[in-house]
């Protein structure tokens, strides 16, 4: 083979391999500029993922201390609940007094003869003398909210009563009002905190088919409510507290009834 063969055939050797090793070396630069590409999406999904963690560890972080708060508002919540109910108690029960506690709400009944002459709303000096105590205990609770609601037997008024009723439900209504207008006028009870409503028969605790069930009957319930049934403007943090109540102070003079319309 001529010489001049053997040159040429080295030449395009040596220009394949030029080739070869300038596409190695592109191969090889593009996969070092993908690897630092890939490098580079790494550090900002690690430092987006650092960040992430930082928020969420932030927020794990509130939401125990918000479960915390809330916890200790409950405790708070029961602890004076179990307060309200212990002072109630120790004031208010006996024979005409009743006191009981149901998914937050405390309820006093007491029995009307406590109250009331037969189907008049005028309040008696005993009865007076209750509710006192019951405002006296309540002004301690500034921030509950209460219903009056009135109650009867089911036997029905044969006749206008005396204060002109002619049915139990406007004599259970008539009677809660009066109780109302007395926590408020007598003893300072802030108006806000008061609803007055009438049962009539149709909410008995008893049997009236016997006369003691019909007494149990004839009744003015308190119910305190929970805290979350407080109106707007006790909800106010510079709502003050009702006035102290001298529950050994003498009953005020019997008012007039307070007829329903």
């Amino acid at each position: 083979m001529p010489k001049s063969t053997w040159v040429i055939a080295g030449v395009i050797s040596a220009i394949l391999l030029l080739v070869l090793g300038g596409l190695q070396v592109r191969e090889h630069g593009q996969r070092r500029v993908a690897a630092e590409a890939a490098a580079e999406e790494a550090r900002r999904a690690a430092a987006l993922a650092a960040g992430t963690n930082t928020a969420l560890s932030a927020e794990l972080e509130t939401l125990r201390e918000r479960a915390a708060e809330l916890e200790q508002q409950v405790q708070q919540a029961t602890q004076a609940q179990v307060g309200l109910e212990q002072q109630m108690r120790a004031a208010l029960e006996s024979r005409d007094v009743t006191i009981s506690e149901l998914q937050g709400k405390l309820t006093v009944d007491i029995l009307d003869r406590v109250l009331f002459d037969s189907g008049l709303t005028a309040l008696k000096p005993e009865g007076q003398g209750v509710l006192r105590k019951v405002a006296g205990v309540l002004a301690k609770f500034p921030e509950r909210a209460f219903q009056i609601v009135g109650h009867t037997d089911n036997v029905p008024i044969r006749a206008r009563t005396a204060d002109g009723f002619t049915d139990n439900w406007a004599l259970s209504a008539g009677r809660a009002v009066a109780a109302v207008r007395f926590l408020v006028s007598e003893c300072g009870v802030d108006p806000h905190r008061l609803t007055a409503a009438g049962g009539g028969e149709f909410q008995p605790i008893a049997d009236n088919a016997t006369p003691e069930g019909r007494a149990k009957n004839r009744r003015i319930t308190v119910v305190v409510l929970p805290p979350e049934f407080a109106a707007p403007e006790l909800r106010k943090l510079n709502v003050p507290a009702s006035p102290s109540i001298d529950t050994n102070a003498p009953a005020a003079a019997e008012p007039a009834g307070v007829p329903v319309p």
